[in-house]
């Protein structure tokens, strides 16, 4: 009766956390989002220019002609129209995952939602799935319905949060198991008439969204990620580091089983340095047992750009690394609250924000809605506020394409570096040249070997060697 008693005590406590995290994060979608004319946007390693003859004027990121007076958009000519519609999509077509509710139950705790705690390994997942978006359908590629998804949305969404709010009160206060509110109807067209290309893209949209989804089947679902970071000492609930989410995507990336996912490695970098040769004999690594082949390779770099604050001599260098077109973005944030830097306007950050409480959704069902893995409107924020710590990723398609980033890289940081030391750096050889234990590729028995758990120990407390 006792076990019985306190396992109650935990589920009117989850509901209670689950309605409470409804009402903190449900609430931070709609903040208007200003863009100069006069500099340019960085998105992903693509430029938009929004600049216009005369004076200088500010433009709501996506202000529609229908709200207020329209005076902004009236008096944009056509071609910067164009470009601010072209950036609109390319930002809209990013996956977007934030906080889920109501997902199935983590194993080993009684959490059903990941509000609170769970924002780093979105911020990781949205970076991995840009570098999987990147494999398998290249940097141009923008999600036909983007524009669907105009900013009434996000005011639409915000009446939805009310309800939502309001019923999982209820829920809270009646005992209910499953609170459901009705979803919002699918917007944009009913059909489209695509082409062979546009179907086999459409296929692929959805099959990256799928492998995120919050069920335990999902190859970097929240639930797998969560079993790979119990190797490190990480727990559901906890807290996670950038640098712990680096080891922990690559981990899961290994274990991966789909046949799709064969083709792609994570490379972590030891102790900010990337050891090429290592990088190398992973690409090259065998592909579906046996068959000889060269793997694609997101190379992840735990980083820290400063003491107690972020030193903004890297600024630049960070602004360098968003121009990449080869860059799949930032885990960083401000301190204990992670974003996912994806671009740039002058001294300022543009992020996807994972502090969204949305309900979970069946990515198993066919046809599944697609509108909540895509988000509405970016945000911006000044450089000065970002958390030091943070982890870099690159996508690298072939061998010859690593060893080309390798040395822009390398130049833009010796250019950066105000100090003798850069901040990361990429070596010839293996680490084990180095007097480094090397890490094997494939392990039998433990996800991590001995060096790694001692190394993910360091990095979950975000302790980092200043040079």
């Amino acid at each position: 009766m006792e076990a019985t008693g306190t396992d109650e005590v935990e589920k009117i406590k989850s509901k209670f956390m689950s309605a409470w995290h409804n009402m903190k994060y449900s609430w931070v979608l709609k903040t208007k989002t200003y863009f100069s004319r006069n500099s340019p946007v960085f998105l992903l390693g693509k430029c938009y220019h929004f600049k216009t003859e005369g004076e200088y004027r500010e433009l709501h990121s996506f202000q529609s002609a229908s709200e207020g007076d329209g005076s902004n958009f009236d008096k944009i000519n056509t071609e910067i129209s164009g470009n601010v519609e072209e950036f609109r999509k390319d930002f809209i077509s990013r996956i977007w995952l934030t906080y889920r509710e109501e997902f199935p139950q983590i194993e080993g705790s009684a959490l059903t939602t990941d509000c609170g705690w769970g924002c780093t390994l979105r911020t990781g997942q949205m970076l991995l799935a840009q570098g999987l978006m990147l494999h398998f359908l290249g940097r141009a590629w923008v999600w036909p319905e983007a524009l669907d998804m105009d900013s009434s949305d996000s005011e639409s969404w915000t009446s939805s949060t009310v309800r939502k709010l309001t019923a999982s009160f209820e829920a809270s206060l009646t005992a209910e198991r499953d609170p459901r509110v009705l979803p919002r109807p699918p917007r944009g067209p009913a059909s489209r008439n695509w082409d062979g290309t546009e179907m086999r893209n459409e296929v692929y949209h959805r099959k990256i969204i799928s492998w995120f989804g919050d069920s335990p089947l999902a190859a970097f679902g929240l639930h797998q990620l969560i079993e790979y970071g119990k190797k490190s000492g990480k727990i559901a609930g906890d807290w996670y580091g950038p640098a712990v989410v680096a080891h922990i995507l690559r981990k899961a990336v290994e274990e991966a089983r789909d046949p799709e996912l064969q083709g792609v490695t994570v490379y972590v970098a030891q102790d900010c340095t990337v050891y090429s040769s290592d990088v190398i004999d992973r690409q090259c690594s065998l592909v579906d047992s046996g068959r000889a082949g060269t793997k694609a390779v997101i190379i992840l770099v735990p980083v820290r750009l400063g003491g107690e604050r972020t030193n903004t001599d890297y600024l630049e260098f960070v602004k360098g690394i968003l121009s990449l077109e080869y860059c799949v973005g930032i885990i960083g944030g401000k301190p204990k609250q992670s974003y996912y830097f994806a671009g740039f306007q002058d001294d300022s950050l543009i992020y996807m924000d994972p502090h969204y409480c949305q309900s979970f959704v069946d990515v198993s069902i066919k046809d599944f809605p697609l509108e909540s893995f895509h988000c509405p409107s970016p945000k911006k924020m000044s450089f000065k506020k970002m958390d030091p710590s943070c982890t870099i990723g690159f996508y690298c398609r072939t061998v010859q394409d690593f060893e080309k980033a390798s040395e822009e890289i390398t130049k833009m940081l010796k250019s950066s570096s105000k100090e003798k030391y850069p901040l990361f750096t990429f070596v010839k050889g293996h680490s084990r040249d180095y007097d480094f234990a090397s890490t094997p590729l494939h392990e039998e028995h433990d996800l991590f070997s001995e060096d790694e758990k001692k190394r993910l120990k360091r990095f979950s407390t975000e302790e980092f060697v200043l040079l």
